[in-house]
């Protein structure tokens, strides 16, 4: 039997090339529509025990010149009041992460079991539903299942939501000492260190750690250039392979947390010892990154935002033996229930959706990233996401005004147990005294017992009175009444987002 030839015309052949390049731009421009403008890239900087007033762009006479955190500021909207989830790093950590305040859970156990809930929503699983990439670089502090070095690390950070992870556990002065790819260690902490320390600094700053195993393949001094190098690698791997996709990168740094460890190169650079000599070497750091941004072509299209977990360690004798205020003008340091422990800097880079040199005086805590996020990306939040979260985009884009609130009060812990709620100016801690690290190596114990007719807490005007000096418990009893209401409200809600 005959085959019966098939002719094909030309002008055929013409029509079904123009339909596949028209199906293929339909295909383009839908795919750009689903992650354009709306979907931009995320970077979260996360850096570890900074002060408030530590970098230039909150402090023209800091002692620590900080080029490229100030470049940060320049380019986009300073917060001045800003507040982590907690004034640890663990606690703060969580709420970033979930965007619900810490004190809803027990978070001391973290080195027995991770402290995020499987199926918990979390930033990473958030953005990984809208299709991001995400990555995350540093330090972890929120738990893993722990059975042996040897054998996979379940709950961290490729459980809750991340495609990758390259970091450490917890912080390098808690050992053991090792590095994680994905859930495994990549070598298990065989070797041991000693514990060190430094002379004329107290016993939890310069250059100290712990003893304890650490991995041959690790060595502090190099930890906080190795996770430069991770999250260069990143952005560079997403821009040259990934680019039809939006990247989300979490990079949380340990420094300038102990030890302080500063390159060669970098010692003498500030005026404020060890610490601040560290804090120029985190910020050169963070300076490559941003370099890395701008070499892939990705700046342009970038939401960045860049704080710390929770305040220095950094004492009145060291403000008077360097002339640096870390905390200049709020009182208290790292875990306090003051304003020094957990008003943060706060930064949001995002060119062309944020203005350029702005400042925002909203109070606004970690927590609200979520709901931001999922704004800026119009991602609806599944049922119990982000329960004290508050979308801040309003804020970011100039639509909301200075003088009306973006969100409710926010209840912040310190490290003793000690609470403290911030309800517009006004701000309550349950007990009094530092409630932190303040009592180690000051006159100020963290925790006081009332005198008979004296407060049982603190007060604080925080507009007329930011260093907290004049304790308003028994001048102002119905605030005091108020604010002892709204908290029991909210420890007793499960959720403060409407």
């Amino acid at each position: 039997m005959l085959k019966k030839e098939i002719s094909i015309c030309p002008r055929a052949v013409l029509f079904m090339m123009r339909s596949v390049l028209i199906l293929m731009t339909v295909c383009f421009l839908s795919s750009a529509s689903v992650y354009g403008a709306d979907h931009p890239h995320v970077v979260i900087i996360l850096v570890d025990d900074m002060g408030y007033s530590d970098a230039g762009c909150y402090n023209r006479d800091s002692k620590i010149p900080t080029p490229h955190i100030d470049s940060l500021a320049q380019d986009g909207m300073r917060f001045t009041d800003a507040h982590s989830p907690g004034a640890l790093c663990h606690p703060s950590r969580y709420g970033l992460m979930t965007g619900q305040h810490p004190f809803r859970i027990d978070y001391t156990p973290w080195r027995q079991k991770p402290l995020i809930q499987k199926g918990q929503t979390t930033l990473a699983s958030l953005l990984k539903s809208a299709g991001y990439r995400t990555h995350m670089v540093g330090k972890w502090h929120l738990g893993f299942k722990e059975e042996g070095y040897d054998k996979p690390l379940p709950g961290g950070p490729t459980d809750v939501g991340f495609d990758s992870y390259f970091g450490i556990r917890a912080s390098t002065d808690i050992p053991p000492y090792f590095y994680i790819r994905g859930n495994r260690a990549v070598m298990p902490p065989t070797n041991h260190i000693g514990d060190n320390a430094s002379e004329g600094w107290s016993i939890i700053q310069g250059a100290f750690w712990r003893a304890g195993g650490i991995a041959p393949d690790l060595k502090l001094h190099d930890v906080l250039p190795r996770f430069t190098d991770e999250a260069v690698s990143v952005i560079e791997k997403h821009a040259a392979s990934d680019a039809d996709h939006p990247m989300m990168l979490y990079l949380a740094y340990p420094a300038p947390h102990t030890p302080w460890l500063p390159d060669p190169k970098y010692r003498g650079t500030s005026k404020a010892g060890m610490y601040g000599d560290f804090l120029v070497m985190v910020d050169a750091m963070i300076g490559r990154v941003l370099e890395a941004l701008n070499d892939a072509h990705l700046r342009d299209n970038t939401l960045l935002i860049f704080t710390s977990d929770n305040g220095p360690v950094w004492f009145d004798v060291d403000n008077v033996r360097f002339g640096h205020h870390s905390t200049a003008g709020l009182r208290g340091m790292k875990a306090d229930a003051w304003e020094g422990g957990h008003r943060m800097p706060f930064i949001v880079r995002w060119p062309g959706h944020v203005a350029e040199q702005s400042t925002s005086d909203q109070t606004i805590c970690f927590t609200d990233i979520m709901a931001t996020l999922a704004a800026v990306t119009n991602t609806p939040l599944p049922p119990g996401a982000g329960p004290d979260s508050f979308n801040l985009l309003p804020v970011l884009t100039g639509k909301q005004p200075q003088d009306q609130a973006i969100r409710g009060p926010i209840v912040i812990p310190a490290e003793g147990g000690t609470l403290s709620i911030r309800s517009g100016p006004w701000k309550l801690i349950t007990h009094l005294g530092s409630g932190g690290f303040s009592k180690e190596w000051s006159p100020i114990p963290n925790r006081i017992e009332p005198q008979p007719g004296g407060p049982t807490g603190q007060l604080y005007h925080l507009e007329a009175d930011l260093a907290e000096t004049n304790n308003l418990f028994l001048a102002r009893p119905k605030i005091v009444k108020r604010l002892q209401s709204e908290l029991t409200r909210i420890q007793n809600q499960k959720q403060t987002r409407p």
